[in-house]
């Protein structure tokens, strides 16, 4: 897929979200605490794809859960059309739920075994009193059509699906409310590749036709770079480096994100060059030592990555870096 096939044609000019110094701690065992997210500052725009890039347990998926408001942070706000959502509460919280959605990345455990397809797409509506029970089946059937499924499936139930009928089940679940933004968790990492290529596909006609923002978690760099508008690279909790998803392979600067590239097997790739594998592990989030918290994998650390932790900064005017090379 190319990544030109779905430029924004003039939007994204002015975040419709902004997470602003967040921060998320957990208390650990022992009295400690385990620090999942250390001030991460990222936009969404609109009409466009923010993918977040990063190893498991980098706390990508703690990051989006604080935008769909599953979790408070401990630090921080999260700015949508103007106001802080992490502050909201009672009905004027429930509302704002209707405008950023999520799938996720087992569609099987979202649902309940016990309903069939139409309740399922049709239950958000149902909560908000968007519909009436008699409107159920038309409205069912009209979001099985944008998600490219036939009308039939409403009366199914989703262990009598694929893995991708069933992602595209979420999707248009999801799309219901008619949000402004829908929230990808490793949507597609349960699926087949040529299946993940179809849903992604999926996903950009959709963005393209509604205008909808993406917030696309994985931690598949080929993947994200192939259809992201930008890309944030996240490690141990913090944002390493954000870029143009079409320049992540030529202008990719942090270390990090370096080796991500490097350890990608293709079938399109060059053979004759080496996979490299990223030495070591990363350290504890109970346990994150001062400095830049990837100076025990990095070739080129130094004294001063030791002691300082390297703040994020624009080295373009779509790409920050937070190394002390640069």
């Amino acid at each position: 897929m190319s990544h030109e096939a779905f430029t924004d044609g003039g939007e994204g000019k002015t975040p419709i979200l902004t997470a602003a110094h967040i921060t998320k701690k957990f208390p650990a065992s022992e009295g400690r605490t385990l620090l999942a997210c250390n001030d991460v500052n990222l936009s969404v725009y609109k009409g466009r794809t923010l993918g977040i890039v990063g190893e498991s347990g980098c706390g990508k998926s703690t990051f989006v859960k604080m935008i769909v408001q599953m979790f408070q942070p401990t630090e921080g706000q999260i700015l949508f059309d103007g106001k802080d959502i992490t502050k909201l509460k009672g009905e004027e919280l429930r509302q704002s739920r209707k405008k950023i959605q999520m799938v996720f990345q087992d569609p099987s455990a979202a649902f309940s075994p016990k309903m069939k397809v139409i309740d399922i797409v049709t239950e958000p509506l149902m909560n908000f009193g968007l519909i009436k029970r008699s409107e159920k089946a038309a409205k069912a059937k009209e979001l099985l059509k944008m998600v490219e499924l036939p009308e039939d499936f409403i009366y199914r139930y989703p262990h009598n699906m694929s893995g991708g009928q069933r992602q595209r089940i979420g999707i248009a679940r999801a799309l219901a409310l008619e949000p402004e933004i829908i929230v990808c968790d490793e949507a597609t990492s349960a699926l087949d590749v040529s299946v993940q290529d179809r849903i992604i596909e999926l996903l950009v006609r959709l963005q393209k036709e509604k205008g909808i923002s993406l917030v696309f978690i994985c931690h598949d760099m080929a993947l994200v770079q192939s259809f992201a508008h930008d890309v944030a690279v996240m490690y141990l909790g913090n944002i390493v480096e954000v870029l143009p998803g079409n320049e992540v392979g030529k202008n990719a600067q942090h270390p990090y994100t370096q080796a991500m590239l490097g350890a990608i097997f293709s079938t399109r790739m060059d053979f004759d060059k080496k996979i490299e594998s990223i030495e070591s592990e990363a350290p504890s989030p109970v346990d994150v030592p001062p400095g830049c918290p990837f100076q025990n994998r990095c070739d080129r650390c130094s004294e001063i990555c030791k002691r300082e932790k390297p703040s994020l900064r624009k080295t373009g005017e779509r790409h920050q870096v937070a190394c002390h090379l640069f």
